[in-house]
């Protein structure tokens, strides 16, 4: 994460008028999600708010401080979209694309990327602005994401991305 920070720092700096983090948030404990996330919260249980230092749950200071007016939404699931309020919210702003960043490539990334996918947005995934605490589940999404996906996801460097909006 700290390698790929300053990168997704930049792109949303970029535009934060138009930039939305979605945030991560654990259930205070397992009682609380229904079915397998239950099962899930149980077996990690230090992931809970009953457990979990509450500073960990913020976005990190450089990108905090593009909000407002960059707009954050917390999710509880690994897919922004299951947060019925983001989907609302680039309706709204008719928006028909999505540029991602963050992490984790392999899991809120893929659920929330395929979402969009399943609603019909443009989705551009910024390489070199996503991450994952597994190197292999990293590089395996970016081969799928970059080769089976040609229709509908598209992957680009921050570099490619941002020369293209100076230009815009």
């Amino acid at each position: 994460m700290q390698r790929v920070l300053p990168i997704v720092a930049e792109v949303a700096g970029r535009f934060p008028e138009r930039t939305v983090f979605t945030r991560f948030i654990t259930p205070v404990g397992p009682s609380q999600m229904p079915g397998m996330w239950r099962r899930y919260y149980e077996r990690w249980r230090e992931t809970t708010r009953e457990r979990l230092d509450p500073h960990l749950l913020d976005l990190m200071p450089q990108l905090a401080q593009l909000a407002p007016p960059a707009v954050v939404i917390d999710k509880t699931r690994y897919s922004a979209f299951a947060e019925p309020y983001l989907h609302a919210h680039l309706m709204d702003r008719k928006a028909d694309g999505l540029i991602v960043t963050g992490s984790e490539t392999d899991v809120c990334v893929l659920a929330t990327v395929l979402g969009a996918v399943d609603l019909g947005y443009r989705v551009i995934i910024v390489r070199d602005a996503i991450c994952s605490s597994s190197d292999e589940g990293h590089d395996a999404l970016l081969r799928v994401y970059h080769g089976r996906y040609t229709e509908q996801i598209e992957t680009a460097d921050a570099d490619s991305v941002l020369r293209r909006w100076a230009a815009a």
